[in-house]
């Protein structure tokens, strides 16, 4: 019988193309395999190396693998921009049709509409954009002078934020600008760890 052919179980094969030699499971069952895992019958390599226990992420020196305030500083003032335009677009409609249930659909209401709706819009974006812009500069300010990134300065571009935009209405609006960019500030803080907070307070149920 020839051994080189298919199904034979010899030591031909495709293995005697390439020069290489091929062994049986029975040959190799005695190899001892002591302080390896075993190999792949696929790849033939230790499976330890393919396991990648760190991101490979090239990045600049000194840089970190999360973005700060500053590069999330442009995404914040553009949502809210565009939140703002979304929202007046709705309000103005609704003031819009409010306004005009009187009149026909005519031209001039139409016209009236379209007005109350592009002077909507144009004002919340613009508000929501300038609050935006506040925040990011106090919160990449305040990041620079502690050198840290945590929920107070969180806490304190919000507080700074509302005091500077309510400024135009003497103590009193400056007081409640401060009380509501806190109280907003301190919300989203607070939804942002709520995970941790329950991780944490179930680890100290447990004792």
């Amino acid at each position: 019988m020839d051994n080189n052919a298919p199904g034979s179980g010899g030591k031909g094969g495709f293995g005697s193309l390439f020069g290489g030699s091929e062994y049986s499971n029975t040959e190799l069952s005695g190899v001892p395999l002591t302080g390896m895992s075993p190999l792949s019958p696929y790849l033939n390599v230790d499976p330890r190396y393919l396991v990648q226990e760190n991101d490979e992420f090239i990045l600049p020196t000194g840089a970190n693998k999360t973005r700060g305030r500053f590069e999330l500083a442009f995404f914040t003032i553009g949502g809210c921009c565009i939140t703002g335009a979304a929202f007046g677009t709705l309000n103005g409609l609704r003031m819009g049709l409010k306004e005009t249930r009187e009149m026909g659909w005519t031209k001039p209401r139409n016209v009236q509409i379209l007005n109350m709706v592009t002077r909507q819009g144009a004002s919340w974006a613009n508000t929501l954009g300038s609050v935006a812009l506040l925040y990011s500069i106090f919160g990449v300010a305040i990041e620079k002078a502690r050198g840290a990134e945590d929920d107070i300065n969180t806490v304190a571009a919000g507080t700074l934020t509302g005091m500077l935009f309510k400024s135009t209405g003497g103590l009193k609006g400056v007081a409640r600008g401060g009380l509501v960019g806190l109280a907003m500030s301190g919300a989203y803080a607070l939804y942002s760890n709520w995970n941790h907070i329950k991780s944490g307070s179930s680890t100290s149920n447990l004792y």
